[in-house]
């Protein structure tokens, strides 16, 4: 890009172009890790044309999905399960959201009707056929799919069908995972203030482009001679004013979210150690299946740990009870 001297923002992130803020925080509430690589996978399984299929060994996209959709409307099905194709038939009338867990390396048959569907209203049609059956289609209807495989070798066709989205949890998205347990264990306050400023900077960014889908409104709809429109004028002239103030709060709400950022990092070691150690400790499951053990399980020590360790006596240092609990967590999960 740079070569070609295409334009382009220096700053560009793929999950800040396609998501707003409060959706994310509300994401992250659901269940959906607060990592940049989760946020994307998020992205991916909402925005994308097709249905997800998520390769989840974690177990981390299945809880996100299920909190997301509510227990309320949510089916949750098994391919094992009797009859599945018959529930599966009764949400696409009704427009649930439908999701398949545990799903393997081959897909049923009995859903290729369903995959060659688009969604986000791009499908028009109103009816489809399953089996011998015409059915009456409702654009609502939303099917998940997840697998607990780690690797598994899908055909190519099912990633034409699917989005395929890899939830594994990776290395660096697991100490973001972990450095925010820390923070929010250690200094409560910090994550509060972080929550809180996105929604105050999610709510500006709002007000900012609302004044310039009204200054674009009065321009279009104004007369031949725009001198002479007091109404645009005046307008203009407190929307500028406005713009003006919504944005020094904006500078100034940026600033003090790198202040909080840079608080936050003095804990990363911690978490990175803590993450290091559980990818470590995974492996050993490659020696022997008795190793094996979920993130749950070890988040939970990691949490547990960090309640324990004796806090040392400089209170003001940042790091000190967050790299007891890193070293207590995996010596804990070493046992």
């Amino acid at each position: 890009v740079k070569k070609m001297q295409l334009p382009f923002s220096p700053n560009f992130k793929f999950s800040e172009f396609l998501s707003k803020a409060t959706e994310v925080r509300e994401w992250n509430i659901q269940g959906l890790p607060s990592d940049s690589f989760s946020v994307e996978n998020g992205l991916l399984v909402k925005r994308g044309n097709r249905f997800p299929l998520m390769i989840d060994p974690q177990g981390q996209a299945n809880k996100w999905i299920q909190a997301m959709e509510g227990d309320d409307t949510l089916k949750v099905l098994d391919m094992g399960m009797d009859n599945y194709i018959r529930t599966v038939e009764s949400a696409i009338q009704f427009g649930l959201p439908v999701l398949i867990q545990d799903v393997g390396e081959e897909l049923d048959p009995a859903l290729e009707p369903i995959l060659r569907l688009t969604r986000m209203g791009e499908d028009k049609r109103t009816s489809i056929r399953m089996g011998d059956k015409e059915l009456s289609y409702s654009p609502s209807f939303t099917l998940y799919m997840t697998t607990k495989y780690a690797n598994p070798h899908y055909r190519p066709e099912v990633s034409i069908k699917t989005t395929v989205v890899n939830f594994a949890v990776k290395e660096r998205g697991l100490e973001d995972q972990l450095l925010g347990i820390v923070v929010r264990m250690e200094q409560p306050k910090l994550e509060e203030d972080k929550d809180q400023l996105v929604v105050a900077v999610a709510g500006k960014q709002k007000r900012l482009v609302e004044l310039e889908d009204e200054i674009l409104s009065l321009l279009k709809n104004a007369g031949p001679d725009l001198l002479d429109d007091e109404v645009l004028i005046e307008a203009l002239q407190n929307s500028k004013q406005t713009s003006e103030e919504v944005k020094e709060d904006l500078k100034i709400t940026q600033q003090t979210e790198e202040k909080i950022d840079l608080a936050r990092e003095g804990y990363r070691p911690s978490a990175r150690r803590a993450s290091i150690c559980y990818f470590v400790l995974s492996d050993l499951g490659r020696v022997d299946p008795m190793y094996q053990f979920s993130l749950d399980a070890y988040t939970s020590l990691f949490r547990v740990s960090i309640e324990q360790s004796r806090r040392n006596g400089a209170a003001g240092d940042g790091g000190g009870g967050a790299g007891g609990g890193a070293g207590a967590s995996g010596g804990t999960g070493g046992g």
